[in-house]
């Protein structure tokens, strides 16, 4: 199985899956133009559509992309999702034939709540709500909500890939620089993807063990993370110090 991110709009990615014989699937196609020309390049047949939030830079092309392919569209239980044709909820697995792939389904409430991810083939196509880095904006979910749902990101294999839904790394490591500026790990990542972007190459994905190491946000419990939320006024507990980072991280300006 081959693995694209597929650069669109500003900052987005659009995740591609396809076999050796051609057939593909899309994760989150907010843009036509950009899968089609994906499609096309490598004479690949698209099969089925993923979503994880009904965000429209995640769903904005799949109109145009099922006008022109008869295909199924994946995508959680929320009515601001039209376009869907199977509706997935925790717990649910998705089984493809062409390609070959099963992906199991989890709930992960926060940056939206209704926003699901898919498990399988050794990713982790998490939409908006794990970033490298760092985790996404809280527009619906509360704190809580958000840290249980990275808490059961945290809880996968260590070598599952990453694949997010933006190219948000380095303004992440700039701030995820701030809470721990000792940790070598953070340190040599940033230098990695500063070498990545420099040659506008994507810094997705990237091994879920690394962000273990690297990812304030995965690491609410770390000695120097708990430090710095005491120095912000945190509460004494998981999701105070959560919450702290993640507003600090909302005000901050790199």
């Amino acid at each position: 199985m081959h693995l694209i991110p597929l650069p669109a709009l500003a900052d987005n990615y659009i995740w591609l899956l396809h076999d050796d014989d051609g057939n593909a699937i899309v994760v989150d196609p907010g843009d036509t133009p950009v899968v089609e020309q994906a499609l096309a390049a490598r004479r690949l047949r698209l099969r089925a559509i993923l979503l994880t939030h009904h965000h429209h830079d995640h769903i904005g092309g799949v109109q145009a992309l099922r006008a022109r392919h008869d295909v199924p569209v994946y995508a959680p239980v929320d009515e601001r999702i039209g376009e869907a044709t199977e509706r997935v909820r925790d717990g649910d697995r998705v089984e493809l034939a062409e390609p070959s792939l099963r992906f199991e389904v989890i709930a992960i409430p926060g940056h939206t709540l209704s926003h699901v991810a898919y498990v399988g083939a050794g990713l982790l196509l998490c939409g908006d709500t794990l970033f490298s880095l760092g985790c996404g904006r809280l527009f619906e979910g509360t704190p809580a909500q958000m840290l249980a749902s990275l808490d059961r990101l945290s809880r996968l294999q260590g070598e599952t890939l990453v694949c997010g839904g933006h190219e948000y790394t380095e303004a992440n490591g700039r701030f995820a620089r701030t809470i721990e500026p000792g940790n070598s790990d953070l340190q040599q990542r940033l230098q990695e993807v500063t070498a990545l972007r420099e040659h506008l190459q994507p810094t997705l994905p990237v091994p879920l063990a690394r962000e273990l190491a690297t990812n304030p946000f995965l690491r609410v419990d770390a000695a120097a993370v708990i430090a710095w939320c005491e120095r912000q006024g945190a509460g004494d507990n998981r999701v105070d110090r959560f919450a702290t980072m993640r507003r600090a991280k909302d005000g901050f300006a790199a």
